[in-house]
């Protein structure tokens, strides 16, 4: 679209890629292939977990890479496009409603995080009540419960910030993340401040707060294991997930969490490469790669057992 036409179209236009210069091409290549690795790996992962495992711990980390899978989907390939091209990509104004109600709809990974975080403390610390207290309605529920939280999020986000006339088309951004749109509206906006910072905290302190007592309940079981040895894979187990969830609460704060004065293209555009392509990588690690029993059920699909190969 031609820079004449901006003021007429009713939308907006991307301008993230244009802030890297000669580095795009070299972050193209990075970018696609962390992405490809990801994203082959965690659809096969769902695949063979979906028709071969229904357990809890099989399950819940399954619909976290759905979620994830999805939410990429929406932002990566478009970045990937302006990296390569290095062109203004236009989007229409429903067009990024559409793409901030998906975007803040990845909140649901904070749920989904907070979900196999109860369910490791059953596991670790109520282990004769696990069949009992996590079957399989129950575990629907809680995942039915994630997504339906995540959705209503994502639509608040987007009735509070999309109301606000822009007094630019242009996005300095690769998508229609919350603080680069916010920061194009004129007028007082700390009224959708104050929405968008009450509706963050609802989400992520309680959540991060659930998740930091169930992990402190498990250290303390963990610690009374007898041997050295299952203490030490005890507390490597809890470093990993504990990274995730900080690395992810620690994104998530910074773009939700913070006033349109203090909006930052080059951090906000480095969290958002940070977000939506080393997080789900690391999560990919963590919860399936470091995980024995997943690595089990595919050892078994590569050797043919699962999949009739």
């Amino acid at each position: 679209m031609g820079q004449t036409n901006a003021n007429s179209w009713k939308g907006f236009v991307f301008l993230g890629s244009s802030s890297f210069g000669e580095l795009q091409f070299l972050l193209f290549a990075l970018f696609l292939s962390l992405y490809l690795v990801t994203l082959t790996s965690n659809i096969f992962i769902i695949i063979v977990i979906w028709l071969h495992r229904h357990t809890p711990v099989y399950f819940f980390p399954s619909f976290l890479y759905f979620s994830e899978t999805s939410y990429t989907l929406g932002i990566i390939p478009r970045m990937l496009s302006g990296l390569v091209m290095g062109i203004r990509q236009a989007i229409s104004y429903v067009g990024c409603a559409a793409h901030m109600f998906f975007s803040a709809s990845a909140c649901t990974i904070c749920f989904l995080l907070a979900v196999i975080g109860f369910d490791r403390y059953v596991a670790i610390c109520a282990p004769l009540h696990y069949a009992s207290h996590v079957n399989p309605t129950f575990c629907t529920q809680l995942v039915d419960i994630s997504f339906l939280s995540g959705y209503l999020f994502g639509l608040g986000m987007t009735l509070v910030i999309f109301p606000l006339f822009c007094s630019s088309h242009e996005i300095q951004h690769f998508f229609c993340d919350m603080s680069p749109v916010l920061s194009l509206a004129y007028g007082d906006t700390g009224l959708s401040e104050l929405g968008i910072c009450i509706l963050s905290l609802l989400v992520l302190l309680v959540s991060f707060f659930f998740i930091t007592i169930i992990y402190a309940y498990i250290l303390a079981a963990k610690l009374r294991i007898p041997s050295m040895e299952g203490q030490k894979k005890a507390f490597s187990t809890c470093a990993l997930h504990l990274t995730v969830v900080i690395v992810h609460y620690g994104c998530a704060s910074f773009m939700y969490l913070r006033a349109k004065s203090r909006y930052s293209l080059e951090h906000d555009q480095l969290i958002a490469v940070t977000h939506t392509v080393m997080i789900p990588l690391l999560n990919l690690v963590v919860y399936s790669l470091s995980n024995q029993a997943v690595q089990t059920v595919l050892r078994s699909a590569f050797q043919g057992r699962l999949l009739g190969i």
